[in-house]
């Protein structure tokens, strides 16, 4: 710990000599207008490089505080318009003027995740999608996964709604890398009940990342990365001092589910800061079939962030919280149509609690962009049973907490920008896994990572050119455990990742991708040491100490459409993954107490997985937008030539939406109707479960009104508006439950 507190305070040593203003530094201003040159106010500018943001009045005219000299990107983003990106130098020698294009459509021209510095994201190769505006404010779910189930190729792996996993092209858990603001999110996605520790709703933008990234951020990215961007810290250095607040509460009537959120911002001078809590309750979740027992949870999340800002740099101070309380549903638990049920209710329930301190920086020296990342993370996950004895009283009792430590730092150097400019860097982490409760799961183990990597993108005319590559080297050592028959063992792991890709411009607004990337992830804890029952699945779980690290190659080739009416992008993509992990049944049982459980082994396999994704957008008319979606994923154990479990089934959308901004009695107002078709999946794993296809109906409409000087936001989202009757393929309650029925969300929100 020392160590590491040492390090810190060295890059913030390093670090704030930046916040001096150069004398060669200059303000920078400009105006953002429409295609008429009408001023946009209210429009939403920022400078990605050093975090910073702010507002267009109402002349459209914004403004930051002193740069020293460098090349900068400008992101201005409007609802209603087209998002710009504008590269300039710095000092300007005019004004800047961005002029925006409307459209109705909701994009993200800004992706950092794919790079680790700001870039295009047409000009990617790596296939990305994000969500953000309009489109994440009215996700209501706790769950990070449930937020951006509907972007192209991604699904939830759920445990009711409030316990989910990113699914990306078939592939979850660790296999996906979630981040928040770049830092790597640390905790036991591994297990079934544990998920993301971040809530979508401090979230300004979610950015996702499809097929290996490991060139970026290592194991764990070999299926794609999910990345949680919080808001930009308010600029006051270009005027005077900025203070603004927000609230916001929201009602959902599957499950009474409540929440509201609140924020603060300030800014004067060098200094920006933001507190930001979100908390929300829920009760049991109902089906057409009646209500799940044991499926509420309460929980709640924030932040508090402080930034210093200077002419060459700037350093920001960011403290987070997750924590919450989730009831889980058992497999033997009574069915929602027993009437007993109620009577009955009790079973297990997941406490988890997450707390993160951060300290990230920027310096500008000479040509290149030194940036810091170091975190201090610590996670807990405790199962607590809650049941009855004979005698009817309530006896509750840890059943296992496991506690994870993990210290993070991260230093890159970005040179260049606009047509070549890349980024290298080093990156570290410690990690300390404890063991309490009377059921350990897995030993105490200490891990410790270190790798190098580098990553350029060129663009050469139409062409556009990304190549990088990273070492890496993961260090892991257990302690013997008696409960778990494990002596003392160690592993180490020593990787390559690799990518390459182009984008070749056939014509304006135009293009075709191609991408192959190389990535790997060693395996959990869990899978290599488990040895112990796993009631919420009626099995008992060995691992095996002598598994090897997955490593995967993904190769993908799309066709992009960008023009003013029309959106589209279509991928295809091919991953080979060799020593793939997966559980798999022996054929016998195992007698713990009571009960008799199946015993699962864990195995490893080559794998292949293909398929690929559709998404676009279509301005059919002014006030109409249509939009439709689909993605499809096979997957295949190559050595036993079966099927892979849990891979998602065919899934398509389709929707419309009538939208205006020129009303006299609100600032704007959109209505949408989606229908949304499920397959069922007849491609089935040794274990899978089968479930039938289905259709569901979905309703959004929002309204952006004016009054006393605040804008208010109200907000309508329903979900399976029929109540339809049906089973995801990738519930862990299928065989126990129908999914959620009719849900209707109401959100007013004002300042968020």
């Amino acid at each position: 710990m020392t160590r590491f507190l040492t390090t810190v305070v060295m890059v913030a040593a390093l670090l704030l000599p930046g916040l001096a203003s150069a004398q060669t530094a200059g303000a920078v201003s400009g105006r953002v207008v429409d295609a008429a040159g009408a001023p946009v106010p209210d429009a939403l500018v920022s400078l990605p490089e050093f975090r910073l943001r702010t507002v267009t009045k109402a002349d459209g005219t914004f403004s930051f505080g002193p740069l020293a000299p460098g090349r900068y990107t400008l992101s201005v983003r409007r609802s209603g318009y087209a998002p710009a990106v504008v590269t300039f130098e710095a000092p300007p020698s005019t004004a800047l003027s961005v002029a925006l294009q409307t459209t109705p459509f909701e994009i993200s021209r800004l992706d950092v995740t794919a790079s680790r510095s700001p870039i295009d994201s047409d000009r990617s190769p790596l296939p990305t999608a994000a969500l953000s505006g309009d489109k994440l404010r009215r996700e209501h779910s706790v769950s990070l996964a449930r937020a951006i189930e509907d972007l192209p190729g991604v699904r939830t792996l759920s445990t009711g709604e409030q316990v989910g996993k990113p699914v990306i092209r078939g592939l979850s858990g660790p296999r996906v890398l979630t981040l928040e603001d770049g830092y790597r999110l640390e905790d036991y996605s591994w297990s079934d009940e544990d998920c993301p520790s971040v809530d979508a709703r401090l979230t300004d933008r979610i950015e996702v990342v499809r097929g290996p990234a490991s060139v970026l951020y290592g194991s764990d990215a070999l299926g794609g990365v999910v990345n949680a961007v919080p808001a930009d810290l308010p600029d006051a250095r270009g005027g005077s001092s900025i203070s603004r607040a927000g609230v916001e509460a929201y009602f959902a009537s599957n499950n009474a589910e409540f929440g509201s959120a609140l924020r603060f911002e300030h800014a004067t001078g060098n200094f920006g800061g933001r507190v930001f809590i979100v908390g929300r309750k829920g009760a049991d979740l109902h089906t057409p079939d009646g209500e799940i027992p044991n499926t509420g949870f309460g929980g709640g999340s924030g932040e508090v962030a402080l930034g210093l800002r200077g002419a060459s740099g700037g350093a920001t101070l960011r403290f987070s919280s997750y924590g919450g309380e989730f009831k889980l549903l058992e497999a033997d638990a009574p069915p929602p149509s027993d009437s007993t049920a109620k009577e009955e209710e009790g079973g297990p329930e997941r406490k988890t609690s997450d707390n993160r301190l951060q300290l990230g920086g920027n310096l500008l020296v000479g040509g290149l962009r030194l940036e810091s990342k170091a975190q201090f993370q610590q996670h807990s996950l405790i199962e607590v049973a809650d049941a009855f004895d004979s005698s009817g009283t309530k006896t509750e009792g840890d059943q296992f907490h496991l506690l994870l430590s993990t210290y993070e730092l991260d230093l890159m150097a970005h040179h260049g920008a606009g047509h070549e400019h890349g980024t290298f860097g080093v990156s570290g982490m410690a990690q300390k896994n404890d063991s309490k409760g009377p059921i350990p799961l897995v030993p105490d183990a200490r891990i410790v990572t270190g790798a190098a990597f580098a990553l350029e993108q060129v663009d050469r005319g139409r062409f556009s050119f990304l190549g990088g590559a990273r070492v890496e080297r993961r260090h892991t050592e257990t302690d013997d455990n008696v409960l778990l028959a494990l002596p003392d063992l160690e592993h180490n792991d020593v990787e390559g990742s690799a990518d390459l890709g182009l984008v070749y411009r056939l014509q304006e607004g135009l293009s075709l991708a191609l991408n192959g990337g190389r990535g790997w992830r060693a395996p959990s804890l869990f899978e290599r040491y488990a040895n112990g029952p796993h009631v919420g699945e009626a099995r008992y779980e060995l691992g095996d100490p002598d598994l090897v690290p997955e490593r995967g190659l993904e190769f993908d080739a799309g066709l992009r459409v960008s023009r003013p009416r029309v959106r589209l992008e279509l991928t295809g993509f091919h991953h080979a993954i060799d020593n793939f992990i997966f559980i798999a049944p022996t054929g016998t049982n195992r007698v713990v107490g009571a009960d008799t459980l199946a015993l699962y082994q864990y195995e490893q396999a080559d794998a292949r997985l293909t398929g690929g994704e559709l998404w676009g957008q279509l301005e059919a008319a002014t006030a109409l937008t249509l939009r439709a979606r689909a993605d499809y994923v096979s997957g295949q154990n190559r050595e036993l030539d079966v099927p892979l479990p849990l891979i998602p089934p065919f899934r398509s959308a389709i929707e419309a939406e009538v939208h205006s901004d020129k009303l006299h009695w609100a600032q704007r107002a959109s209505f949408g109707v989606e229908v949304e078709h499920i397959a069922d999946q007849t491609r089935l794993g040794p274990n899978d479960v089968p479930t039938g296809a289905y259709a569901l109906v979905h309703l959004d409409g929002g309204v952006k009104k004016q009054l006393g000087g605040r804008t208010y936001q109200l907000d309508l989202r329903v979900r399976n508006l029929a109540d339809k009757a049906y089973r995801s393929f990738l519930s862990r309650y299928k065989e126990f439950a129908l999914d959620p029925g009719r849900n209707i969300v109401v959100r007013l929100s004002t300042g968020l």
